[in-house]
């Protein structure tokens, strides 16, 4: 992690207003996460006094360091700014297709009930609304990117491409954004808690984090300068991979936490819905840098889980885990790629053994499990049958789940000959083959056409 930040990273090797790596860290989870991700502990200084962070080589911009009070109700506005698209041309009226972007930071509740400063993005589209109400929204939560905060998907917006000596970041949601405006929908995205936000450690695959932070860009959205959706738009969520885990969870929470936002519908791709099963999907794959974000996040968030790893973890799994929180999806590939876990903890145990072993830390996932509460309104649920980093059984076991819960579900198995054991081509290929159906499906919801379940045939779905 020593390109997380240029400046000295201890309490005592820096000037208590210099924001060091501690910074990312929660006061009450400081001095374990310190053993995990490197960091000191230090309160976070206030937005105005806070020097440049650099992550990686990357100079995060002001606007994403969190004021140190915060509004106090969900989906406020906490600051704006224009956000000038890497992929923008302009049309033939003058205005910028395929559309007028916004950087924007709101404040949402984080899952240990506190306020947090969360960054994203609103684009209002160039495209005309032709469908029937005012032009609807859809809440992007985006695939993996990593859990440095130049991996920020508002930031790839503006940088399509990141790549210096430091890091490699590509902004692949950009074609799902693009589609969906071109639709007539405007589109507001989510950076998640703590990615891009500097005061904290992004908190990857965290459901209640990751379903908040969705659902509060949704009441955002209304209140960013020049938007033209309203209070009565319809909305749909909308996410693949980490994103549809996210995007799942929202569609859980919607009806106890957010049902002033009118859900039309959620697409939910590749779901990690069960991080049990996750972890052995991607323990050795191309991606295994994401069991270190998923550590990183959760030693921040539960101190739980955080005893158990900070016990089990060797030398080697703590550099790791401190390496990755910087990384973005390429760093990670090229420095972890088929790594197994059995480097990392000692005795060389895996990461599914050290969980299986400790009743404490199993709780922490099972908590994370989604499936467990009926989702608001049509959902559709995506998943390739070959996926070997997001497994395909536990996603369908979340439509089963929904079904049983009486969910309104259309569920889509995505037959693909194997494309290459652990090496992300069976977990991609789909985002791209089954976006047109998706986008499809999605602007059907928001022109308010009625979705019917496939629930009663999936005995007969692989």
């Amino acid at each position: 992690m020593s390109s997380r930040n240029t400046r000295p990273r201890t309490p005592s090797a820096a000037p208590s207003h210099r924001r060091s790596i501690g910074l990312r860290i929660l006061a009450v989870a400081a001095a374990a996460a310190t053993y995990l991700a490197g960091s000191g502990a230090a309160a976070a200084a206030a937005a105005d006094d806070a020097t440049p962070v650099v992550s990686r080589g990357v100079t995060i911009p002001a606007f994403y360091h969190p004021p140190a009070d915060l509004p106090a109700t969900n989906g406020t506005l906490i600051r704006t700014e224009p956000l000038p698209l890497g992929l923008s041309i302009p049309g033939l009226d003058g205005r910028a297709m395929p559309g007028t972007a916004t950087r924007l930071m709101y404040r949402s509740t984080d899952s240990n009930g506190r306020p947090v400063g969360v960054t994203g993005a609103y684009i209002e589209p160039w495209a005309a609304w032709r469908g029937t109400g005012p032009r609807p929204l859809v809440a992007v939560a985006s695939g993996t990117m990593g859990q440095g905060d130049q991996c920020a998907p508002s930031f790839s917006l503006q940088h399509p491409l990141t790549l210096t000596g430091d890091t490699v970041s590509v902004g692949y949601e950009a074609l799902a954004v693009y589609r969906l405006l071109a639709t007539g929908a405007a589109v507001v995205v989510t950076d998640y808690v703590g990615l891009g936000a500097t005061d904290r450690l992004h908190t990857y695959v965290n459901r209640l984090d990751g379903g908040r932070a969705l659902l509060d860009a949704a009441r955002a959205a209304r209140a960013v300068p020049g938007a033209s959706v309203t209070a009565e738009s319809r909305v749909g969520l909308y996410g693949y991979s980490q994103g549809g885990g996210a995007s799942a969870a929202a569609a859980e929470l919607h009806s106890t936490y957010a049902p002033d936002v009118p859900l039309a519908g959620t697409y939910v791709g590749a779901p990690p819905a069960d991080l049990t099963a996750v972890i052995g999907g991607i323990d050795g794959s191309a991606l295994v840098g994401a069991l270190g974000w998923s550590l990183n996040g959760f030693a921040q968030s539960d101190p739980a889980l955080r005893d158990v790893i900070e016990a089990a973890l060797n030398d080697t799994g703590r550099a790791a885990l401190k390496d990755t929180s910087t990384m973005c999806v390429g760093d990670a590939i090229f420095r972890y790629g088929f790594t197994k876990s059995t480097r990392w903890f000692t005795g060389g145990r895996s990461l599914t053994a050290v969980i299986a072993a400790s009743p404490e830390a199993q709780a922490v996932l099972d908590r994370q499990r989604i499936g467990t509460l009926k989702p608001t309104g049509p959902v559709r649920v995506a998943t390739g049958v070959q996926d070997d980093i997001v497994p395909h059984r536990q996603a369908r076991q979340l439509a089963v789940d929904w079904c049983r819960k009486g969910g309104n579900v259309t569920y889509q198995a995505i037959s693909l000959p194997n494309l290459g054991d652990k090496i992300l081509t069976n977990h991609l290929v789909p985002l791209i083959t089954d976006q047109g159906d998706a986008v499809a499906w999605m602007t059907d919801r928001l022109a308010g056409r009625t979705a019917y379940s496939n629930c009663w045939t999936m005995p007969l779905q692989p």
